[in-house]
């Protein structure tokens, strides 16, 4: 099969990255085509170095014209893919007419958000979703979508419900799996003792990510705690973040937490934490960072969004969003559990879970299956 993927970017978001690890899983046995709808950013390279075909649009994040549409369609008339399968809202509907208007028999649409709050999503990708769902029944065969809670809650709001399939995000367990040589060399990089433990967070700065609720939390907790440090990793988790630092500042935590900023080895760094927290407020559909810490042996505290808490299972703890004081209840029981002499069983529960339920090769046989049953 010839398969067109159209996304709005290929940044290190979540989609871009299971959309990665897709094609790579993949590429030797399906002939893969990427359309960015804006430019290569980071895993526009990645997946030419697999020898993926990567266009780009160049548009401005956000908006697009009758001109780029007219652009889309002459790529896909011009690949003429078996399948054309969008990846976020702005690519679902650009994407979806553009492929239909070129004589393309299998569109598959997939969402990645959970919901869309009128507070702290943008304007322009709450229309995109609602005039989605209401061409939902004609455009698309397939409706992809990697949490539960995200179809329902699009399912609410007018999407067809009869076309969605649920597919969770899948993990390489090769590469993610626990290593002590990772661990011990990133924590020497970052000057973390052997004895001191260490919470972290992999996590762009965005008010979705909710980093003044983990900050707050930590406070809460590090008088109790004189052997904890942590780490926040992620796009612009660095000291250029003047709101970063001034809300560290606020906590007075500066002696406690490191700005790591991205780090292209996301293993090393989930090896290197005893726990991961997710402290979501708010859009998370299926947490990547949560499975990827779990597949390390990291156990994980994470709140009550998206499919986190399904990811977790019996495995770590859940708490209420935009709750501080849960939220260090929940640190510091894990941080005991972790220390007691069934830690180790813990450790192993974790990476089992994902073993079990979230591998990647569970992720492309899914797709494959749907994709197939619409061509062949």
């Amino acid at each position: 099969m010839k398969i067109l993927h159209v996304i709005s970017g290929l940044t290190q978001g979540g989609a871009e990255t299971v959309l990665y690890r897709l094609i790579k899983a993949s590429h030797t046995e399906m002939d893969h085509v990427v359309v960015s709808l804006t430019n290569i950013a980071y895993y526009g390279p990645r997946l030419r170095t697999l020898g993926v075909e990567v266009k780009t649009l160049e548009m401005s994040s956000g908006r697009f014209t009758l001109f780029d549409l007219l652009k889309l369609y002459r790529i896909i008339r011009a690949i003429s893919p078996d399948v054309v399968q969008t990846w976020m809202y702005h690519a679902d509907l650009l994407g979806g007419i553009a492929a239909r208007l070129a004589g393309v028999r299998v569109v598959c649409w997939g969402i990645r958000s959970s919901n869309l709050d009128a507070k702290k999503s943008s304007f322009s990708s709450r229309i995109v979703a609602r005039i989605c769902a209401i061409i939902s029944n004609y455009v698309p065969n397939s409706i992809i979508c990697c949490s539960e809670q995200a179809a329902q809650w699009h399912q609410s709001i007018g999407y067809q419900k009869s076309k969605f399939t649920i597919i969770p995000n899948g993990y390489d367990i090769a590469q993610f799996s626990p290593s002590k040589e990772k661990a011990a060399s990133l924590r020497a990089e970052w000057h973390i003792n052997p004895n001191e433990l260490l919470l972290g967070m992999v996590a762009r700065w965005d008010p979705q990510k909710d980093h003044a609720n983990f900050l707050s939390a930590v406070a809460l907790i590090i008088s109790r705690q004189p052997q904890l440090r942590c780490v926040l990793v992620g796009h612009n988790i660095d000291q250029y973040n003047t709101e970063l630092k001034t809300l560290i500042e606020s906590y007075q935590l500066q002696d406690r937490v490191l700005l790591a900023g991205s780090h292209d080895d996301i293993p090393a760094v989930m090896n290197a934490l005893d726990l991961h927290v997710s402290s979501s407020a708010y859009g998370e559909a299926f947490p990547n960072v949560v499975a990827e810490a779990m597949a390390c042996g990291t156990p994980c505290v994470v709140t009550k969004v998206g499919d986190a808490p399904l990811i977790v299972g019996e495995t770590g703890c859940v708490v209420i969003p935009n709750n501080p004081s849960a939220l260090a209840q929940a640190i510091e029981q894990m941080l005991l559990a972790i220390e007691s002499p069934q830690g180790g069983e813990m450790m192993q529960a974790c990476r089992n879970r994902i073993v079990e339920h979230f591998n990647i090769n569970r992720m492309v046989t899914l797709y494959r299956n749907i994709w197939s049953k619409y061509v062949l």
